[in-house]
């Protein structure tokens, strides 16, 4: 049933009659947001109440006709609820309305009782924007909008036109009493069950009157300037930015919101209706393409989605800016919009980016590292790393360096040598005074569990970790590190480096426990009763496989992945006599390459492919050759011969290479051509298998029939919903740099996961980075330069030894190889959506982003707005009617 009262109140509060046009329906959500908690007899005491006039308690009862005393219950009432102010006023309380927004809305869903009893609140308050959000397309001169952008101050101190109500500073300087509450906006979305991540607590601070209403009616804590100074420091530190209500004048405000764009419901005004002049600042950021290094770190702390990547090599006239149609002088509707904008963020053009940074699976800002290396900033580039990827050192010695095949540089002679130089960077965090340490950002006080020691599980771990988490690692085996300690050997990664970055995780604050296998020591269940909200699966692939041939339990045959960890571990692995490996990829190779310093004589590898399709690595093929390995290619196995339990040998038959439609790999076996070689070893190294044990027993999560666990792709969650998975317990063997790429993101939706009415996928970038069309090049003009390595290693020497014979370059080999970087991405902007915070500038590491000032508008009082909204509608209608032919014209000739 209809509250009237209430209907009626709604009109009163919007300055609309309940007979016009533009009155407030019941299906309207300014009527929604007050009818579970306003009653008919508080609407009549409201109704007494005026827009910004305080009135006592006495002097509302002698208009409505109630005792002072009721009316003090029912105004204290609407207080607590949100409808309307109080303070107290010459030792007196006394009470007025806001405007809804910011206002009326905002203080209503700041009651979280209420809220979480009536979620009508929560969706009354998001829908408002949604539903009045179009009307002011266009028709709000800029700096009128009711909220209103302030920069990060930072991005301004070098602006000598900035004015002091651009200032953050000046309003926490101004005023006496401070309190901070949840984020309203966040609330609302949390409750809806739409979180983006950005959690809501100690978030919007509010000064003066409303911090005098909001600790009254404990909808915020009192605290000092300094605190408030903190906040604001925190949130710019988080990549969030600030916004301030902007209708008590010019240089006036009783609130700062520190903002994020996936949540926001002022910032949906600019990215949902692309409406960016109802909440700019008088700033926009401006890009020197000179100076940017295309790291991306701008591009995805953008709230509003206004920067992209993008490239500056190709012939032509690559994009500088954004240009697009806007609401200014046009008719602006649905088909405009962006209604899915928490879900379509782009981070890069269509003409693509710098090659680099999309072909690597953790996307990490290579240019950037690479600037800073060339500037001698190691520190600064280890941090830079860091915040994809947590083991650089490692990578630095393994990766497969998909960046270097990529590198526009080799279009010119030879790639830079980017592995080199991030393993140069990589050693300042292996030494302890230079190691690089995260600082917390937050402390969440949730326990999490990440099952599997390996790259994918510790990444995971790490950016918990840096999240705020209590994270604990589970591990079989008796040493962390997964298969980058078991299935690599020394003489590629020795284990002093997997161990000195595995320290820093445990720096953190990260607890690993060994010995420990999650479902025979204990289960999942078990770990739910101790307190643990979630768990990340990455056991890995740590299982070998064997060909299905009859004589496979000989003694003298083994799986190279066993082979490896009995090694690793320190185990006997002293082999005597020939042996053969079977396999043509990266495994297979440091299996044969292991044999040979575990004594083996002869060793002979066998595959499949021919040499051209090899899976494995060009530079370990060459290695392995250097090492005196012989490499048969196109020979599959057929037969193993065993006498007296022993193996004596393999039969191969000659393997065509032949390719299916889509380029797969389909050998097929010639039984006529025949190869017969004696052995005392066979190392099969053919592929890697999946344990689970008990792990998932009596869960929800299924597994394939490759053993390998069924997950999203995107949030990483399996069937059962607390527990994700990443890593080649998902995907398969891979490399260990696409493990790490899915622990990052793992973190991420573990993190929304544990905090309620968090979605996994609002607001989450999709890092879907591709590069330029390298046909288009323009590298007239680059000189050629020799690309600097580290000394040779001759295979005869490292055949001897299981130490790590490789160098790192010299810092002067660094400056030179940084120097050959081309710098051929860039970020672009998009002037009209970007709405002029700062939190790019702050994210620059290299000075090439900055705010100017384009405008020059004041906030104006609320009874002002409507006036100036009123004129330029007026002004807007004229001249859309002006251009109209204009258009027309263009349309037809295709412009």
């Amino acid at each position: 049933m209809i509250k009237m009262k209430v209907l009626e109140l709604a009109n009163h509060i919007n300055r609309t009659k309940m007979t016009s046009k533009r009155a407030i329906k019941p299906e309207d959500p300014e009527y929604l947001i007050l009818e579970p908690v306003v009653t008919e007899e508080m609407a009549e005491a409201a109704l007494v109440l005026e827009l910004r006039k305080p009135k006592t308690a006495g002097e509302v009862a002698a208009i409505c006709g109630k005792s002072e005393e009721r009316c003090a219950g029912l105004l204290w009432e609407l207080a607590m609820a949100g409808v309307c102010f109080v303070n107290k006023i010459d030792d007196e309380d006394r009470y007025w309305l806001e405007t809804w927004i910011p206002g009326v809305m905002e203080m209503m869903t700041n009651n979280r009782e209420n809220v979480a009893r009536y979620p009508q609140i929560a969706e009354a308050f998001e829908a408002y924007g949604r539903v009045r959000g179009p009307m002011s397309a266009g028709n709000f001169p800029i700096g009128a909008g009711l909220m209103r952008v302030i920069p990060i101050e930072r991005s301004i101190e070098g602006e000598t036109r900035r004015a002091s109500y651009e200032e953050v500073s000046r309003y926490l300087n101004e005023n006496k009493i401070f309190s901070v509450s949840d984020c309203a906006c966040r609330t609302a979305r949390e409750a809806m069950g739409e979180g983006c991540g950005h959690l809501k607590e100690d978030m919007c601070i509010q000064m003066g009157h409303a911090a005098e209403y909001y600790i009254r009616t404990g909808r915020g804590r009192e605290i000092s300037r300094d605190e408030a100074f903190d906040i604001i420091r925190r949130a710019e530190d988080n990549g969030l930015m600030h916004q301030i209500p902007n209708t008590d004048g010019s240089g006036k405000t009783h609130a700062i919101c520190n903002c994020c764009g996936c949540s926001c419901l002022s910032l949906r005004t600019a990215e949902m209706f692309i409406n960016s002049d109802m909440v700019r600042s008088n700033y926009v950021s401006r890009v020197d393409q000179d100076k940017c290094v295309a790291c991306g770190e701008c591009v995805e702390v953008c709230p509003v989605n206004a920067l992209q990547l993008g490239q500056k090599l190709c012939a032509g006239d690559p994009v500088r800016e954004i240009r697009r149609e806007t609401p200014r002088d046009r008719e602006w509707g649905p088909e405009n919009w962006n209604p899915d904008y928490r879900t379509n963020r782009r981070v890069v053009l269509d003409s693509g980016s710098s090659p680099c940074k999309a072909e690597c699976p953790a996307h990490i800002g290579i240019q950037g590292y690479v600037k800073l290396a060339s500037q001698g900033k190691y520190r600064e580039a280890l941090e830079l790393i860091k915040t994809e990827n947590p083991f650089p050192a490692v990578c630095g010695r393994i990766c497969p360096r998909k960046c270097e095949s990529a590198c526009t540089r080799g279009d010119l002679d030879d790639p830079v040598a980017i592995d080199e130089i991030k393993k140069f960077i990589a050693q300042k965090d292996l030494e302890e005074e230079t190691r690089f340490i995260p600082r917390k950002k937050h402390d969440h006080d949730k326990k999490i569990a990440v099952i599997g020691a390996g790259p994918a599980g510790l990444t995971c771990a790490y950016f918990l970790a840096v999240e705020g988490y209590r994270v604990t690692v589970f591990e079989k085996q008796q040493r962390p590190g997964g298969m980058l300690l078991m299935g690599i050997p020394s003489f590629r990664l020795d284990k002093a480096v997997v161990e000195g970055e595995i320290d820093v995780i445990r720096q953190l604050g990260v607890e690993i426990r060994t010995g420990v296998e999650v479902g025979s020591d204990v289960t999942l269940d078990q770990l739910r009763s101790e307190g643990y909200r979630a768990f990340y699966v990455a056991v890995g692939a740590q299982g070998g496989r064997l060909l299905g041939l009859d004589g496979e339990d000989a003694g003298g045959v083994e799986t190279g992945v066993e082979f490896l960890r009995r090694v690793n571990l320190g185990g006997k692995a002293d082999l005597a006599g020939k042996t053969l490996v079977i396999g043509g990829g990266n495994v297979a190779i440091d299996v044969a390459r292991t044999a040979v310093r575990c004594g083996a004589s002869g060793v002979e590898m066998f595959c499949l492919e021919d040499r051209e399709h090899m899976p494995a690595l060009d530079e370990e093929i060459e290695e392995a050759l250097g090492e005196g390995i012989g490499i048969n290619n196109s020979w599959g196995p057929v037969k193993i011969r065993v006498e007296e339990g022993r193996v004596r040998g393999m039969e191969f038959a000659k393997c065509l290479s032949v390719f299916d439609g889509e380029g797969k790999f389909n050998p097929r076996f010639d039984r006529n051509d025949t190869l017969f070689v004696p052995a005392d070893n066979i190392l099969v190294s053919v592929g890697q298998s999946i344990e689970w044990g008990s792990l998932l027993a009596g869960s929800g999560a299924e597994i394939r029939g490759n053993r390998s666990v069924v997950a999203d792709r995107e949030t990483f969650q399996t069937g059962e919903a607390d527990v994700f998975a990443g890593g080649d317990a998902l995907t398969g063997p891979r490399f260990a740099i696409d493990a790490i790429a899915m622990g990052k993101e793992g973190a991420l939706s573990i993190h929304r996961f544990v905090n309620p009415g968090q979605n996994l996928l609002y607001g989450r970038t999709k890092r879907s980075y591709r590069s330029f069309d390298k046909s288009l090049l323009d590298l007239g003009g680059y000189d050629r330069l020799p690309r600097e390595s580290a000394p040779h290693v001759k295979g005869g020497e490292s055949r001897e030894t299981f130490a790590d014979l490789r160098g790192i370059l010299t810092e002067e080999q660094i400056r030179k190889e940084t120097e050959r970087c081309l710098g051929c991405g860039a970020t672009v902007t998009d002037p009209y959506l970007c709405v002029g915070c700062g939190a790019c500038t702050v994210k620059c590491r290299f000075d090439a982003i900055t705010l100017e000032r384009k405008y020059d508008a004041q906030g104006l009082e609320l009874f002002d707005i409507r006036p100036a909204v009123m004129k330029r509608m007026v002004k807007r209608k004229a001249g859309i009617a002006l251009m109209k032919p204009v258009r027309t014209i263009r349309r037809g000739l295709g412009l």
